[in-house]
């Protein structure tokens, strides 16, 4: 009977040390409830005791989750219906916060998360133009989405970590016609730049070709004048030499002798002068 009555208590024993052993991983955080309200939260990794029968133990996630959210159509400010199809990095940040407003629930958390991220995104592209939303980046829009929706989510013991565009389309039975619009407009675009550039070349060549014309006057306006100097010195040069009597004969005779040498071409080198000839005056020294 004794040995019935110690395997008794040993299991009872034994069944409310189990039942009052929590154990929190690292990736989540422990709930200890009391008649149902939150008496603790457990934030840190390892074991902690409850009170057996009187406290219970839920368990909250502490990594980062993922809500992916339904495609759904939005208007742009010029009337436009753009589709788009995103998804939410976020975490639990106060897990207390979050039992309290939320009741634990993950659904209820994706629920608020979905309503607010959607009406974000529909304020945020209805203050755009459809081609600023297609031409526009992927950051440029996570940016807007989470200043517009700034610390909201905080209410709940939410952090939302970024909100990512998937997809951001036209819908099918428009998207050809809007297409055909933007390659309208970006054809008008390249052709005034290249009309601009054909103007802004012309100028150019223009004030070059004048650069070039003015050049090349001054430089044959320089030549002329450079020659004409040559031509006076070498008149004043030639004048000198025949001024002096010493000197008038002996260039008469050079000149005579380069005459003479012009004369000499082809394979007959006879020169034949009448006697009365200047040049046959200067050989014969008279």
């Amino acid at each position: 009977m004794k040995k019935i009555l110690f395997g008794i208590f040993t299991i009872l024993v034994l069944t409310l040390f189990g039942a009052s052993i929590v154990i929190t991983n690292e990736n989540e955080y422990k709930l200890i409830r009391q008649f149902g309200k939150v008496n603790s939260v457990i934030t840190e990794p390892g074991l902690s005791f409850k009170i057996p029968f009187i406290q219970s133990a839920d368990t909250l996630p502490k990594e980062i989750l993922i809500y992916d959210l339904s495609e759904s159509d939005v208007i742009t400010m010029d009337k436009k219906t753009m589709i788009t199809d995103s998804y939410v990095l976020w975490r639990i940040s106060n897990p207390l916060t979050f039992a309290q407003t939320l009741n634990s629930s993950i659904a209820n958390a994706e629920s608020r998360i979905d309503t607010t991220v959607y009406n974000a995104i529909k304020n945020i592209i209805s203050s755009m133009t459809q081609n600023d939303v297609i031409s526009g980046r992927d950051s440029e829009l996570t940016n807007l989405l989470m200043e517009n929706i700034g610390n909201s989510m905080e209410q709940y013991g939410i952090t939302l970590l970024t909100v990512e565009t998937k997809r951001l389309d036209l819908p099918s039975d428009n998207k050809t016609a809007v297409y055909e619009r933007m390659i309208s407009e970006r054809d008008k675009i390249a052709a005034t730049y290249i009309a601009e550039g054909d103007s802004e070349a012309k100028m150019i060549q223009n004030t070059t070709d004048q650069e070039v014309a003015i050049s090349i006057s001054s430089a044959e306006a320089k030549a002329e004048s450079i020659i004409a100097e040559g031509e006076a010195e070498y008149m004043r040069i030639l004048s000198e030499a025949y001024s002096d009597a010493s000197r008038s004969e002996f260039y008469a005779f050079v000149r005579a002798l380069d005459a003479a040498k012009v004369a000499l071409k082809g394979d007959n080198k006879t020169l034949i002068l009448p006697e009365d000839s200047p040049i046959a005056q200067i050989f014969a020294g008279q």
